[in-house]
């Protein structure tokens, strides 16, 4: 039985809320800076919107949802209730908290540092209490998820973790210590600052701890689709998984390699050595790793549904597979926007190539693609087929669910091919205004305005989205069937302990993660008179 129902639709409603607003915040901030409107004249309005924008989507929508989607697959995979209700509900409320905490100096332009922070800058010191009161209830959840876990595995000492509560609780442990990075940076270097307790920081070291968080948080916001991946896809569709035991390998490989590559980040960064960054880099490839593994296991997955569904040939599994189905659909929506971002991805993590995109707008549409594309669309879909459990009520129309995914799709390629195109030409990231009848930028002004329409169109699926959910919430009541998360071709009886166990793989996490930041922030503590001073973002000047 479902008892954590309630808590589980309060996570997702504001994750969504809150990412509605966002995506509009994003959509003017593209047209305001497109040929198609005159400029705002007042470029610290633009950046206001920019850290509220990337704040949201980089910290509370996708915390949120690994929440709620976690509290699910502890009832729905382990077949148990949710020990601790009270501390899921008391790590809610700290994390609602501290997302308000944090965007009222935002919108009162008392904190336009984006959402990484940006020292010298300093904000408001009520935004960065925030972000450590929405970073203090994920951690709450972390907790949860182990002694959910816990108490699991001792009911049942012999059977294998279900794959998606072995694949939530990796994606518990890879954010616990991901987090850590930002903590740091924020307590110790940052808030003395914004408190006025100093008048001067590390910048350089600042940037290094903020690094420990920039990368391994994309994984975060990865792992609740490479569940739905795995654990939803192939039964969604007719098949089977094709491998359990790859997915393990997958969501280990994550664990491991997801943490010590963040100075990939910091190529042009003057105060990190070039070892460490050819380190960082050569790590950075071996992430990689479990994504193609990942893409391998779920073609072959969905090769099985088309077989099962009577495909014959070489290719005649894919005229058999079910097309209209929404989560085929996304699977196929997603998988295209990863590849593209995952190859522009290369780019950004070689020491020779990074140099030509750096701080330009392929930047930007590489992580839009890969976040605002592959993984918020498989949001949409864990929404979608956990909806009629959370509510008792079917989906209102799936003709309206497919059209509000293509758009989503179809917006983001507009969004971002063309930021990949001008980013080439070298137009920069972070600007507020470009005047495109400037010799240069002309040839940029049509693709700018092109992907400020995918904005747009961006904007009409959200809303549909939102409405697709609160319609079908309030619609006749329709008992669900018994929701089972898809299974392996091969019966899983048994798996080796190193696969059904985090503790081998959360010490290497550690170990690497160690080996690979404690030289380059021992070298920064060591340095004489680096500090530099503070500039306080909305002070009077």
């Amino acid at each position: 039985m479902f008892l954590a129902k309630r808590l589980v639709l309060a996570h997702f409603w504001l994750a969504f809320i809150a990412f509605l607003i966002a995506l509009f915040l994003g959509s003017w901030q593209m047209l305001v800076r497109s040929p198609l409107l005159p400029w705002v004249g007042n470029p610290e309005l633009y950046y206001r919107s920019v850290t509220a924008h990337g704040t949201v989507m980089a910290y509370v929508l996708p915390t949120l949802v690994a929440m709620g989607f976690g509290y699910a697959i502890v009832e729905l995979a382990l077949r148990q209730p949710l020990v601790g209700l009270k501390w899921a509900w008391a790590a809610f409320f700290v994390l609602a908290v501290g997302a308000v905490v944090a965007m009222v100096p935002v919108s009162l332009g008392q904190a336009s540092v984006l959402f990484t922070f940006y020292p010298p800058m300093i904000g408001s010191p009520l935004y960065y209490i925030g972000v450590v009161l929405v970073v203090v209830g994920s951690w709450i959840w972390v907790a949860l998820m182990h002694v959910n876990l816990r108490v699991w595995k001792r009911a049942n000492p012999v059977k294998p973790v279900p794959l998606a509560m072995f694949a939530n609780v990796a994606g518990a442990y890879l954010w616990a210590w991901t987090a850590i990075g930002a903590a740091l940076e924020i307590l110790l270097q940052i808030l003395p600052v914004a408190l006025g307790w100093k008048t001067t920081i590390d910048a350089g070291l600042a940037r290094v701890l903020f690094s420990w968080t920039l990368h391994a948080i994309v994984y975060f916001w990865l792992i609740p689709a490479y569940i739905a991946y795995y654990t939803m896809v192939p039964g969604a569709i007719g098949g089977r998984l094709y491998s359990d035991s790859m997915a393990r390998v997958s969501f280990i490989l994550f664990l491991i390699f997801a943490m010590p590559i963040g100075i990939h980040h910091l190529f042009a960064d003057p105060q990190v050595g070039a070892g460490f960054k050819f380190l960082h880099a050569v790590f950075t490839g071996m992430v990689s790793v479990p994504t193609l593994l990942t893409v391998f296991t779920i073609c072959a997955s969905v090769e099985i549904a088309g077989r099962l569904r009577g495909g014959k040939g070489a290719f005649g599994w894919l005229t058999a597979l079910p097309w209209r189905n929404p989560m085929m659909l996304v699977l196929a929506f997603s998988f295209v926007m990863l590849g593209l971002g995952g190859a522009g991805g290369l780019i950004n993590m070689s020491y020779q190539l990074n140099s030509t995109v750096h701080n330009t707008q392929w930047v930007t549409g590489h992580f839009h693609l890969i976040f605002g594309g592959a993984v918020v669309i498989m949001y949409f879909a864990i929404a979608y087929e956990l909806w009629p459990q959370l509510t008792g009520r079917a989906l209102c129309s799936l003709s309206l669910v497919r059209t509000q995914l293509w758009l989503w799709f179809i917006g983001m390629m507009v969004v971002t091919l063309p930021w990949h195109y001008v980013g080439l030409l070298g137009a920069p990231r972070r600007m507020a205004y470009y005047d495109y009848n400037a010799p240069g930028l002309e040839q940029q002004a049509v693709w700018v305005a092109m992907s400020a329409i995918g904005g747009f169109v961006l904007v009409i699926s959200g809303v549909l989205f939102i409405y697709i959910l609160a319609k079908s919430q309030f619609g006749p009541l329709a008992p669900p069937r018994e929701f089972r998360f898809s299974v392996a071709i091969h019966p899983v009886d048994h798996v080796p302990a190193a696969l059904n166990s985090f503790g081998l793989w959360v010490s290497l996490m550690i170990a690497l993660t160690v080996v690979n930041y404690s030289v380059p922030i021992f070298q920064l503590l060591r340095l004489q008179q680096t500090s530099v001073p503070a500039v306080v973002v909305g002070a009077q000047r």
